[in-house]
């Protein structure tokens, strides 16, 4: 795994100087007390930070670029409609073998991107491949609707999946949904002019914290799997009490949840491979440590990934 971040941090202190908020009301209400964003016209292109997020990925896994046969980008930030992100990642990277293509589901993208990568393996198309997740998405807010801005931050986290025979790792199982019925609730338009993000937060929250208790429920009960069998949880970094709410609901214990949204906010696609990698860092992820992912996204889409180290 491996990850890349701008070097700008926003503070909640920061944000008080724009908005009518205070730090106390973002953090008791979202977890995020920081988040890493780019200024204003000094954007760097989602590839290159995808980009830097693969080859940290392909260097914590001793793998060159010309190893990968895949490349999948989850973003709904591209720097173009086409060519995709994936592919301006293959040149960056200097891979010119691998096929390349986005996934576009919003904060669910990364286990989207995940659960086709482990699709693509099984059937033999590519026996190595590259999930990103990379996002600009300060450049898709109004700074000043409260409701949007201080949840988000730019970043991106990648991940090597690859084939192996024997023995009870890897992905154990994948678990996708979606329903358009709700797509108004959480959007981003593609054309006109201002094109910002909108979210019904309220709404939001009450199809999250049931979807995504779903998408473990359903991902563990299809690996053969019992709740008290997981040892983490790494959901998308939404908003604390989202989190909160769902380990309740399942009577999963707070201290098998993982959380970074508190440094980084809310990074979308790049949220979970995040997570993922602070947990790897601070010791968590053990030989044998089974662990589950889920996310919910705009579309709305949902789904959990659950995967044995």
């Amino acid at each position: 795994m491996g990850s890349c971040l701008p070097e700008r941090v926003l503070s909640n202190r920061d944000l008080e100087q724009l908005l009518d908020t205070s730090d106390e009301w973002i953090a008791t209400r979202t977890g995020i007390r920081t988040r890493r964003v780019f200024a204003k016209g000094q954007e760097s292109p989602a590839y290159e930070l995808g980009g830097k997020a693969a080859l940290s990925a392909l260097s914590n896994a001793k793998c060159l670029p010309e190893d990968i046969d895949g490349i999948i980008c989850a973003t709904f930030t591209p720097d173009y409609f086409f060519p995709s992100t994936a592919c301006k990642i293959q040149q960056y990277i200097g891979n010119t073998r691998a096929c390349a293509f986005d996934v576009s589901a919003a904060c669910a993208g990364f286990v989207y991107g995940l659960s086709i990568a482990h699709s693509m393996i099984l059937t033999g198309q590519c026996k190595r491949m590259l999930v990103v997740g990379a996002e600009i998405i300060s450049k898709t807010l109004d700074w000043k609707d409260r409701s949007t801005c201080i949840l988000f931050g730019d970043g991106a986290g990648a991940v090597v999946v690859e084939a192996h025979t024997g023995g009870d790792r890897g992905i154990l199982s994948t678990f996708m949904r979606s329903n358009g019925a709700h797509g108004d609730i959480l959007q981003l338009p593609a054309w006109g002019e201002p094109r910002y993000m909108k979210m019904n937060g309220n709404e939001v929250y009450k199809h999250a914290v049931r979807l995504m208790g779903e998408a473990i429920e359903q991902g563990v009960s299809q690996a053969g799997l019992r709740l008290s069998d997981i040892d983490l949880v790494i959901p998308h970094q939404a908003n604390i009490r989202i989190i909160n709410a769902v380990a309740k609901h399942l009577g999963i214990p707070r201290a098998k949840v993982v959380t970074n949204l508190d440094k980084y906010g809310n990074t979308s696609s790049a949220s979970i491979p995040l997570a993922l990698e602070d947990a790897w860092r601070d010791g968590l992820v053990k030989d044998g440590t089974v662990a589950v992912f889920t996310s919910l996204g705009g579309g709305l889409a949902w789904g959990s990934v659950v995967a044995r180290f």
